[in-house]
């Protein structure tokens, strides 16, 4: 199979550059490669690991995307890249029930490679890191929480109508956007539970949720207005926070901090830090110290002309020297950018001479259904507002329709959120099943 831009990764930069490009040259000439079937908006992770998003209602299938967009879709892993002769290879594809061979290795040749594998878990190489937490890194792993708490608050319901009392302790290492997000939903969402036969609990007592955060203050890299609204917030909900505290060792009921203090854990999830994919150090490509691949200014992988990396999985610098952040609107601005090099190019025009810039346009933060903190950047240099309440949680929202309509146009984006909108007050606030 050969295909002229080769896109490998659907995330949110992946599949935007996919469908824009699509839409432009049609499936002869772009191909999507992705190990799943279906595609979820990363941020909005905490949401079903909570069980307030159904991802069998929010997943969109790359299939139809391909379809509606004009683009090739091939699913499976990459698993290796032959520079030399453009090919990368996906792997083959097993049935988990009986093991059998769905679809086969297979090989792509492309004129372009365009590499947004993303990111995953960092552990830092705490002791019983990776064996005792769940790391929101895809559906499966915020599904595996999602029914993991289920059952760990059916399992607390049944303690006190047995008079045992107990209750549940969930831990969340690290307080950054994912850590605060999945803390305030969570105790959202518990509190629908309640609503739905689980009568026996009470929320703040029997479902207790600790933040761990390393740095002074939670979301350190935000301004500390922005920080200091979204701990007040947490308190309120009930959710303790203890900062300036280093895990050094999870284990299968409990996590140990530099200091000695212990503290117990039904389910731990970590959310301390991401690093690339192992699978980058295996192709041949120039790697930074965190493992993503190095990129010029034109995101072309260092010493290729061919091949191209965008999001977590690139080490990008902008103009002023500064790394590009690994946010979901740095992979949008450069999934935009790559859609006009590669348009240029299949026209045989050069080049484009404007090396990419990264815009910081502000960080929202969601603290439950309701409301949300966060600052915007404005047109001045260093100017920045804050923002707080039902329109920082309007504009959060924005985001990812925004993204939907990127991938969906806008015609089709609206009725899906009229949809989503009239389907929700017609479900359980929370999935129960």
């Amino acid at each position: 199979m050969r295909s002229e831009f080769v896109i490998v990764g659907g995330g949110a930069g992946g599949l935007e550059l996919a469908c824009k490009l699509g839409r432009k040259l049609g499936p002869s000439k772009v191909t999507l490669v992705d190990s799943r079937l279906y595609h979820i908006w990363k941020p909005s992770l905490h949401e079903v690991a909570a069980g307030t998003l159904d991802i069998h209602q929010e997943g969109l299938s790359y299939q139809m995307l391909a379809h509606d967009n004009g683009f090739n879709f091939v699913f499976g892993p990459m698993t290796a890249l032959d520079a030399a002769s453009k090919t990368v290879t996906v792997g083959a594809i097993v049935a988990a029930t009986d093991n059998d061979e769905v679809l086969p290795e297979r090989r792509i040749r492309y004129d372009a490679l365009m590499l947004a594998i993303g990111s995953t878990s960092n552990y830092f190489g705490v002791p019983g890191a990776q064996e005792n937490t769940i790391s929101l890194n895809a559906t499966e792993d915020a599904e595996r929480f999602r029914l993991r708490m289920l059952r760990l608050m059916l399992a607390a319901e049944q303690d006190h109508e047995e008079g045992k009392g107990g209750g549940l302790d969930v831990v969340i290492i690290g307080g950054g956007a994912t850590g605060v997000e999945l803390a305030a939903e969570l105790r959202e969402a518990s509190g629908a539970y309640v609503t739905y036969g689980f009568d026996q609990l009470d929320v703040k007592r029997d479902v207790r949720i600790t933040i761990l955060e390393g740095a002074p203050r939670v979301l350190a890299p935000l301004p500390e207005k922005v920080s200091a609204a979204a701990n007040e917030l947490l308190g309120k909900r009930g959710i303790r926070v203890v900062t300036d505290c280093r895990v050094t060792q999870i284990e299968r009921d409990r996590v140990v901090d530099k200091d000695g203090n212990v503290y117990p854990a039904n389910l731990c999830v970590w959310a301390a830090g991401i690093k690339a994919p192992d699978l980058l150090a295996s192709l041949g490509l120039p790697t930074a110290k965190g493992g993503q691949v190095e990129v010029d200014p034109h995101l072309r992988v260092k010493g290729m002309d061919d091949i191209y990396a965008l999001g977590d999985c690139a080490a990008c610098v902008d103009g002023n020297g500064n790394a590009v952040p690994p946010r979901a609107q740095a992979a949008h601005q450069q999934a935009d950018y790559l859609v006009t090099t590669f348009l240029r190019r299949s026209k045989g025009h050069a080049p484009q001479e404007r090396p990419y810039e990264y815009r910081d346009y502000g960080s929202l933060v969601s603290v439950g259904r309701s409301t949300s903190v966060g600052s915007l950047m404005g047109s001045l240099r260093g100017a920045s507002w804050f923002v707080q309440g039902t329109m920082a949680r309007l504009m959060y929202t924005s985001l990812h329709l925004m993204h939907h309509r990127a991938v969906l146009g806008t015609m089709r984006t609206g009725v899906l959120a009229l949809a989503r909108f009239l389907v929700r007050r017609a479900t359980p606030l929370v999935k129960l099943h």
